[in-house]
Order: structure tokens, then sequence, then C-alpha cells
């Protein structure tokens, strides 16, 4: 609920000669790594149901420890990106995502094995969580600097980011009622040899690209502290990113935090069965595919500042339905529904405005980097907000929990009005080449 060395060359106006209208469809290593992420998502939204239920059933996990066991998935971003986002920005970024992955598939397939061992315990499951974790930070610092690699032309980064919006929300919707059938059937311990086998998929695919990676430009001189900083700095400085950046960290918490709280209070409250809960998010998840696939037209026909204001109050007011929802079981579950579905919708358009907007106002030489200040500012938000479930939930039910956090969320509008983000009229076409030391 999550790209190296190429992309956009900013010091070259773009080509006038017309492009193809499904011009990426021609792409094939563009088309190989976007199944291989699909069905890496696919397996990921698996793992994000399984682990945290394989917590709950079988070690009878304490809300805390739940809240716990995501944040230690998340934290890593915290306190990892930045310095990942360094590496990558000196590093060819295919060879450390090929790496990352071999790693995700090993740990993630260790826990089905403990298990058959009789040796798993809630202490390995929270060590092999953040473990994980820090595989993912490598990864996704890594994929959203490598698209431009295979992309090039800055004008077709909407058509790319929604492509990849489309594969996260397709993901959302199979995901979770996959993975609550796969439990059912499995036990949560086993449903994640799914996980192992999507990594397998993106690892294949990885290997069968041939669009040469050319090496990152040649730096006299390199400096940790420095590079930190002009990342940083890059985000930072930019007004439009700066907003992005603090919007997102809010965002993230919000949905973090609701998400978990949803899965205590389904679980522990209303006793709904890992198919219920896998089916209330897979099928309010239909919001966020549905976003992707009109991402491309809504952004094309309106001011692209008013479609993101307009995406981004839906995800954050549609928490809201949840604590008001009451009466029958099946008009509650409706109410569940439909306030996924909206926060969903709202994340599949965002999504694409988003990462357009960070690629468009972004050199290929910082692009790491600049990932790498979302991702800390991003997951970071994530997770402070699943420890903050659990610790909140604990102290006054997660349903008084759930009343608190929507009402935060909805606070978080009153931010987006007054953001530059909205006042632009279209996505930037080249990007600034940063400042010179």
């Amino acid at each position: 609920m999550s790209l190296a060395p190429a992309g956009p060359a900013p010091a070259t106006p773009p080509s006038t000669a017309p492009e193809p209208a499904e011009s990426l469809w021609r792409n094939r290593d563009f088309l190989v790594f976007w199944f291989g992420e699909t069905v890496s998502l696919l397996g990921t939204q698996v793992t994000n149901l399984a682990l945290p239920l394989t917590a709950i059933r079988a070690f009878h996990a304490t809300d805390e420890q739940v809240g716990l066991l995501r944040f230690l998935q998340l934290v890593p971003y915290l306190g990892l990106a930045l310095l990942i986002g360094v590496w990558t920005d000196r590093a060819r970024r295919r060879p450390v995502m090929l790496g990352a992955n071999l790693v995700r598939l090993a740990l993630v397939g260790l826990v089905p094995l403990l298990y058959w061992w009789h040796a798993l315990a809630l202490t390995a499951l929270l060590v092999i969580a953040c473990a994980v974790g820090i595989a993912s930070v490598v990864f996704d610092v890594s994929w959203m600097s490598y698209v431009p690699v295979l992309v090039r032309r800055p004008e077709h980064y909407v058509e790319a980011s929604a492509r990849m919006g489309t594969s996260s929300s397709a993901a959302d919707v199979a995901g979770p009622g996959l993975a609550g059938l796969l439990v059912s059937a499995l036990t949560a311990p086993v449903a994640l040899v799914v996980d192992a086998c999507s990594y397998a998929a993106s690892v294949v695919s990885l290997l069968l690209i041939r669009t040469p990676e050319p090496p990152p430009e040649p730096v006299a001189e390199r400096h940790l502290l420095r590079e930190l900083r002009d990342g940083l700095g890059w985000v930072l400085r930019d007004g439009v990113l700066r907003a992005l950046a603090l919007i997102g960290f809010c965002c993230n918490f919000s949905m973090v935090t609701v998400w978990t709280m949803f899965l205590l209070y389904g679980t522990n409250d209303l006793h709904l069965g890992s198919t219920a809960i896998g089916g209330v998010f897979a099928t309010a998840s239909v919001g966020g595919l549905i976003g992707a696939l009109i991402s491309r037209r809504v952004i094309a026909r309106f001011p692209l500042g008013r479609v993101y204001l307009v995406a981004q109050s839906a995800l954050l007011l549609g928490p809201t339905l949840i604590p008001l929802a009451a009466g029958p079981r099946p008009a509650v579950l409706t109410l569940f529904v439909l306030s996924f579905f909206t926060t969903y919708l709202g994340l599949g358009v965002a999504g694409v405005v988003i990462v357009s907007l960070r690629q468009s106002l972004t050199p290929q030489a910082m692009m790491g980097r600049m990932t790498a200040a979302f991702r800390t500012l991003l997951f970071g938000g994530g997770a402070l907000g699943g420890l903050s479930a659990g610790l909140l939930a604990g102290r006054i039910g997660a349903h008084g929990a759930l009343a608190v956090a929507a009402a935060g969320s909805a606070a978080v509008v009153l931010g987006l009005l007054v953001s530059p983000v909205v006042r632009l009229k279209a996505l930037p076409v080249t990007a600034p080449e940063p400042a010179g030391p």
C-alpha cells in the first residue's frame, strides 16, 4: 500500500516527432520488467496479510506485538533508505535488484521451512520481517530509478507510472483475496511459499532484460555525508517535491495505521475469518485498479494539481467511514469496503501523479537519492503508523483507535489546500540539473 541510471536525458530537449499511442507496448524490456514486478507485487500482498495473521493465530500475538511486526517491516526505510540511495547512485541498479530479490526469496521461504520443522517462533518471525524490510528498501530504491533506463522519454513517464500503478492496484485486488484463501487452506506460514515463488519470477524477468544499463556518471570525489545532504536537500529545497514528501508521510502514516487497526479490529473484535478480511481488501482494492486505469485520461483532461487534490482528499477521507460502521453485519462490511475503496481509488490516481512528478523534476544523477529521500519519509510514516496502531489499539481498543486515526487523517486535507502541487497545470517536460558543488 510502494524507479536507476537512465531516464530522462535532462540536457536533451524532447523529440518533437510524434510517438505511437501504444509506444510502451512495443518496448520489450519494459514489458518483461512490468510482468516480473506485477507477479512480485501479487506475492507481496500475500505476505502483507499472512505475516501478521501468522503472529496472531500461531502465537496469539498482542495488539502491540502485531504493531511491532508491522513497524519492523517498514522501519528499515526510515533508517537505511538514504544510505542505500547514495549507494545505488554509484552502481548499476539491475544487479542490485537481483541480489535484493534473491535475499527476499530466501528469507520468505524460510518461514514455511521453520514452520514445518516446528522451529518457528515469534522472535524469529520479527527478525525475518525486519530483514525482508531491509532487502525491500534496496529493491524499491533501485527499481524506481531503473524504469527510466527502459522508458527513456520523459513524456512517457505518466504512461509507465500508470502501468506500474495498474499492476500495484491489480495486486491489491487479487492479493488479499488470494491471501485469505491460501491462509485458510494452507495456514498462514505455508501461504508465504507463494511470495517466495513471486520473487523467483521477478529474478527471471530481470535476467531476461537486454537493454544495457549505462554506468553511473563518474565523480571525481565521493563524499557520503555530502551526497546524503544533496539528496535530501534536493527534495526539501524544491517546493513541489517537498510538499509531495510531507503529504506522502501523512498519507502513509494514515493508511498503515488504519490497515493495522482494522486487521486487529476485524480479527479480535468482530471475529472475521481470513477469507472475510481478505475479501474486504480485495473488493475495495478494485478502486485502486480503477484509479490507475483512468489516471492517464483524467490527467490529460484536467489540471494536474486539481487531480492531485481530489485524489489525495479521497485517500485521506476514506478512513472516516470505518468507525461509523454499525448495524447488521452486511451493512458493516459494506461500509468497510466503501471506506477502503475510496482510499484505494484516490491512491490509484494520486500515485501516478506523484511518481511522474518526481521523475520529471529530478535529473538522472540524483534519481536514486531522491527516491531514497521519499522512501525514508513515506515508509517512515508507514513504520510509525504501524507502531502507533498497535500501541493505541492496546490502550483504547481498536475501534476507538480507528476513530482517532480517521480524524487525524481527515485533518491532513487542510495541508493539501496550501500545497504548491495543487496549483500545477501540467507535468514538467524536463528535469533541472542539480547545482554544482
